[in-house]
């Protein structure tokens, strides 16, 4: 029970208004502590500017290169940025990407993900791992002693609904088989009226549990101290 430290971060940041809505209502009133930045979306500015002014939210990239929903047996593109398997494309997309995080934020990022974990594959984990090592800051999944929670999803990979997830007991019993060490926790709070998504309904309840204040409180009772990125990097 002793020793784990959590870091509750927030994916989609800057995506839409009112996916921001929900990041900043599950950090100011909930929770979150973190949020993955999504550059190319007309919200990115808003995004980052409340993260300029509120320094206590880390803020990392949400490496965006496309995004896929299934039907009918087989993944079909949303959109999608650049084609996965080519090198020269997804290196300069990303570096395009790391540029304007800097512009918006002013520094670079805390963490690197990737919107729909598509940095799992390869080229882009080879890619994003030489990166993350220069920068000195962790990938997700891919950074050891951090581990990546990322049960708090009311969908199977498939879409398929996962009833009992996004509830506070759901929450609690996630914590509560969280191993030692640090553990980054995904959520995707937010709301999801402006948003064309298969997650949309999900998205508010996130938020809703997230800032239950019994949460805070379920912490203390398992022992989890919430922590930034920064202070997981300095033990490296």
């Amino acid at each position: 029970m002793d020793g784990r430290r959590l870091i509750v971060n927030a994916d989609d940041f800057g995506q839409s208004p009112g996916v921001n809505r929900g990041v900043i209502e599950s950090h100011e009133r909930g929770i979150v502590n973190s949020a993955s930045l999504m550059v190319r979306w007309p919200a990115a500015a808003a995004a980052a500017a409340y993260a300029r002014a509120h320094p206590t939210l880390d803020v990392g990239l949400h490496v965006d290169l496309g995004e896929w929903v299934y039907e009918r047996s087989t993944w079909r593109p949303r959109y999608e940025v650049v084609p996965l398997q080519d090198d020269a494309a997804v290196g300069a997309e990303l570096r395009g990407q790391l540029a304007a995080f800097a512009d918006l934020l002013g520094h670079p990022p805390s963490h690197i993900d990737s919107h729909q974990h598509v940095h799992h594959r390869e080229p882009l984990r080879s890619i994003l791992l030489n990166v993350a090592a220069a920068l000195g800051i962790p990938l997700r999944g891919a950074t050891p002693p951090i581990h990546y929670c990322g049960a708090f999803y009311g969908q199977t990979a498939e879409g398929a609904a996962l009833p009992g997830v996004l509830t506070l007991e759901g929450l609690v019993d996630i914590l509560g088989r969280l191993p030692a060490g640090t553990t980054e926790l995904g959520c995707h709070p937010g709301f999801a009226d402006d948003l064309d998504t298969t997650y949309a309904a999900e998205r508010a309840t996130e938020v809703e549990v997230l800032c239950d204040p019994r949460l805070r409180a379920a912490l203390a009772h398992l022992q989890i101290i919430r922590c930034s990125f920064a202070d997981a990097t300095m033990v490296l």
